[in-house]
């Protein structure tokens, strides 16, 4: 398993340098190659990974990296970031696929590739390392080739928007102020323990530390994670980003992107500082709970004359991720069960709105809700239906992967850690009910405006679904389905990591 996860990091890379080997012409098919291979090597960790002991760390390399420092390339993964390191060899497979007969057909295929590709090594590398500053690295490096996407291949938003290069920096400076932050938090950590290796880290659980140093670098790590995850108030980078994006860009910054944020909050958070998660657990349940009201409302507001779909979807997202941060401020093990299960729900279902958006932006030159026009059931009767299908994943349609993760939340807001105040995250509860009946309104009038009524012209050539769409797409939906009728898929590996990440925080709480 060891050789497959060097691989990972080794094949994007080995891509890349392909990109400039080979003629300028054969690019995007390089990187489709690279993309597949990848994912098809990912795969193989399936049937290496032991689930009975998903608490631990498998497939570990670890060699002295700068022995001045003590730091250690140290790769491996677990049942929490198993199923994200699935999910991003998926969307950058897709992606590449996609960008291929879209994006990167354009004569500087190259240069798009290879960020695509240098993002890849950094989303990859990000959920399988093992040492805070390795972690850093990789969690840095995604940065330059998702500011490029942006800024050079994306568009200015519509109405007198943000430029894309206005959106481009907007993204970079707020990341690198969280990650300032972070790395300060992270040095807080070594300064009080004496290591960056996240396994001795995870085993003590904080032992060594003292709960107000906890705190303090909880409160460091936290911003960067919650800036990333995107959690109100840092999130108002994301809306801009997403408009700007290309359709690839904007299907991996919600689809990967985001959810290094909630895995840090999982693995350094909880994993890590128990003692400053008891903290400061019913102030980041209460930026969830306040996230998913306020992401409904700012969709809501966009179902309107010069209402933009693509900016209505990066809304949305702050409030399905508020699902996720009051998930894991519970400080239970369903409730870190259903944070883990809503990233992976929002990476699948979330990807493929953007895609879809994206391919309304081919047919149509524009994503403005009314200039979109009505009645695409008449024009393509299968895009329709499949944004139906995406649109009631999204709202929490039980039998669909949305549903659980935010039916964990709540089962863990109703019964909250101990030393939790069971009456404030029962106002959460509340509060995240009305958001959820929100969600369900502002998508079903997504669909009706979109989707249902008369032609609001001719139907003029082939606006259904593409050979290459169809190969792009039906993937995330299939997955979609299946999580959703067995959560299982996703919650067999993820179980026994939850529990034992979640059984310090526990016992820690109940101490305090």
């Amino acid at each position: 398993m060891s050789a497959i996860l060097l691989l990972l990091l080794l094949i994007p890379a080995a891509g890349l340098l392909a990109l400039y080997a080979a003629p300028a012409g054969l690019a995007a098919r390089i990187g489709t190659l690279t993309g597949a291979v990848t994912f098809v090597l990912s795969l193989i960790l399936l049937p290496l990974f032991d689930y009975a002991r998903g608490a631990g760390f498998q497939g570990q390399i670890d060699v002295s990296w700068i022995s001045a420092l003590d730091l250690h390339f140290h790769l491996g993964i677990d049942g929490v970031s198993l199923p994200l390191l699935l999910l991003t060899t998926l969307l950058s497979a897709l992606c590449l696929f996609y960008a291929q007969r879209t994006s990167a057909g354009a004569d500087r295929a190259r240069s798009f590739t290879a960020l695509l590709l240098a993002l890849e090594i950094g989303m990859i590398g990000t959920f399988e390392a093992l040492d805070l500053l390795l972690f850093f690295v990789f969690f840095e490096v995604v940065l330059i080739p998702m500011y490029g996407l942006i800024s050079h291949w994306g568009s200015d938003a519509p109405n007198g928007g943000a430029t894309k290069q206005q959106s481009a920096t907007k993204f970079i400076l707020y990341t690198l102020l969280g990650s300032a932050l972070m790395l300060l938090g992270f040095l807080v950590i070594h300064a009080k323990t004496g290591t960056f290796d996240m396994v001795v880290l995870q085993a003590a659980h904080g032992s060594g530390m003292t709960r107000a140093a906890q705190g303090l670098a909880f409160v460091l790590v936290g911003i960067g994670f919650g800036i990333k995850t995107p959690m109100w108030p840092l999130h108002t980078w994301l809306p801009d980003a997403h408009t700007s994006a290309p359709t690839v860009g904007s299907v991996l910054l919600a689809g990967v992107l985001l959810k290094m944020g909630t895995y840090g909050f999982i693995r350094v958070g909880a994993g890590m500082l128990p003692q400053g998660l008891a903290q400061y657990a019913v102030a980041l349940g209460a930026l969830g709970v306040v996230g998913i009201v306020y992401g409904s409302l700012a969709c809501i507001a966009q179902i309107r004359e010069g209402g933009d779909l693509k900016r209505l979807i990066a809304y949305s997202s702050v409030g399905h991720m508020g699902f996720t941060l009051l998930g894991i401020a519970t400080m239970t093990q369903v409730g870190l069960d259903g944070a883990l299960f809503a990233s992976i729900a929002h990476g699948l279902i979330t990807g493929l709105l953007f895609f879809q958006v994206g391919g309304l932006k081919l047919r149509y030159g524009t994503t403005d809700l009314y200039a979109l026009g009505r009645g695409l059931y008449g024009r393509a009767r299968r895009f329709g239906a499949l944004l139906v299908f995406a649109a009631i994943a999204s709202l929490g349609l039980p039998g669909l992967a949305g549903f659980w993760g935010e039916l964990f939340a709540l089962i863990g807001a109703a019964r909250p850690g101990a030393g939790l105040s069971e009456t404030a995250f029962h106002i959460y509860m509340g509060i995240a009910g009305v958001g959820m009946v929100l969600t369900a309104a502002y998508l079903l009038m997504v669909v009706r405006r979109v989707c249902m009524g008369e032609l609001s012209e001719p139907r003029v050539g082939d606006y259904d679904l593409k050979p290459y769409e169809f190969v792009s797409w039906l993937p995330l939906a299939g997955l979609t389905l299946l999580t959703g009728l067995w959560p299982a898929v996703v919650l067999a590996a993820a179980d026994p990591a939850v529990n034992h990440v979640i059984g310090a925080a526990t016992a820690i709480g109940a101490r305090r």
